[in-house]
């Protein structure tokens, strides 16, 4: 008998928390990190430890994910490269350069709207819109 890991739960419970935009930004991760590092005053730092490894056509793709936990906040932000070698991490959004997940304390919509107004000030930021979690098919690709 083969057992089969339910991870939908995992995944509702992962995003109960969480808001996610995404970024058509056509530079490489760590370009876009220091502008964003520059103007909205944040520190995105590379975490190799959440570094999301999938499995496709035979072949091994690694997706960084560059972190920064707000000072004295429960807020944490994650920025993910949604591509690494002509595949996505979520295909359906192959238009997508960059997602960038905000997990923890809620943040209102007045901030909210000023973070993204702050993105799309970064010069190589195109475009900047927010994700619906029910239009994300593959979830569980987000969850480190």
């Amino acid at each position: 008998m083969k057992l089969k890991l339910d991870t939908s739960q995992m995944a509702s419970d992962f995003f109960d928390d969480a808001r996610i935009l995404g970024i058509v930004a056509p530079v490489k991760d760590y370009h876009l990190c220091w502008e964003l590092n520059q103007v909205l005053r944040v520190d995105f730092r590379l975490n190799h430890d959440l570094e999301i490894r999938l499995q496709k056509k035979g072949r091994q793709y690694f997706f960084s994910i560059y972190e920064y936990a707000e000072p004295a906040a429960a807020l944490r932000h994650y920025l993910y490269n949604n591509h690494c070698e002509g595949e996505y991490l979520l295909s359906e959004f192959r238009h997508l350069d960059f997602l960038w997940l905000l997990k923890g304390d809620f943040l209102p919509e007045q901030e909210w709207s000023a973070l993204q107004q702050g993105i799309r000030g970064v010069g190589s930021v195109q475009l900047v819109t927010e994700l619906s979690g029910e239009n994300i098919r593959n979830k569980q690709h987000l969850i480190f």
